[in-house]
């Protein structure tokens, strides 16, 4: 098995964040094969190396890829808001389990669940240019400057502009269906877009991410990536594919 880093194979084993490797190791409390670590960036090759904290032997915890379709009405964060539940409530318990980015709480589609903190990084990292789709049921139409803005990019206040790799407007009654791809992850960057261009936002669904698409997966429903998704996403974030299978 390809060597860990040691911050990222305690995130792995569901001890303790990335960033809390760093007061672990200083404290002592790890020994990897008995002997205290130089730092978080030390390797560890989980099929040989024996790594403890505070004497207690940690393991990997299951390497786990889910898709969720998050319904409108909760938070991605893991804990609850005043009135809105968590996604979390809709998720295994799996030790280690985070999300691959946000839905705002009244957006809507496919959510990314992972126990891999290093790839969900990547996912979410505008290095990457990992695509994610969306359709957006919108109040009005396009105005020919606005479509013109679609094709050059769409200015933010204060911000870059938003350059979506491909769009589509249908007409429809009252407005239309707005269909974008775009390789960001911007807070609301889709309802900000919309209200750039002059349009309502009634309904936001993301309809994919990467290679794994929302389908047919009902609302609040997950079901585990399938090998080859699993296999896209490392491929699209320069890492290595796991050689163990994925569990979810």
């Amino acid at each position: 098995m390809t060597p860990l880093r040691l911050a990222r194979f305690l995130a792995r084993a569901g001890v303790v964040s990335r960033r809390g490797a760093a007061e672990l190791v200083a404290a002592g409390s790890v020994r990897i094969n008995g002997v205290p670590p130089r730092g978080p960036g030390d390797p560890v090759d989980p099929a040989r190396d024996v790594v403890t904290v505070d004497g207690r032997p940690v393991g990997l915890a299951a390497l786990v890829w889910l898709a969720l379709h998050k319904p409108p009405g909760y938070v991605t964060s893991r804990r609850a808001a005043e009135r809105f539940p968590s996604v979390f409530a809709l998720l295994p318990d799996e030790p280690g389990l985070v999300t691959v980015g946000r839905l705002d709480v009244y957006s809507e589609g496919v959510l990314l669940c992972t126990t891999d903190g290093g790839a969900a990084h990547r996912l979410m990292h505008p290095r990457w240019q990992v695509p994610r789709t969306y359709r957006v049921t919108v109040a009005g139409v396009p105005s020919p400057a606005a479509r013109a803005q679609l094709a050059r990019g769409v200015p933010l206040a204060d911000e870059a502009p938003v350059r979506p790799a491909a769009w589509r407007f249908t007409p429809g009654r009252g407005g239309g269906m707005l269909e974008l791809e775009l390789c960001e992850g911007r807070s609301r960057i889709l309802r900000r877009l919309c209200a750039a261009l002059g349009l309502g936002v009634r309904r936001l669904v993301r309809t994919a991410y990467g290679p794994v698409r929302l389908g047919a997966l009902p609302p609040g429903g997950t079901r585990p990536l399938t090998p080859r998704e699993t296999a896209a996403l490392y491929r699209a974030v320069g890492l290595p594919v796991p050689p163990r299978p994925t569990l979810g």
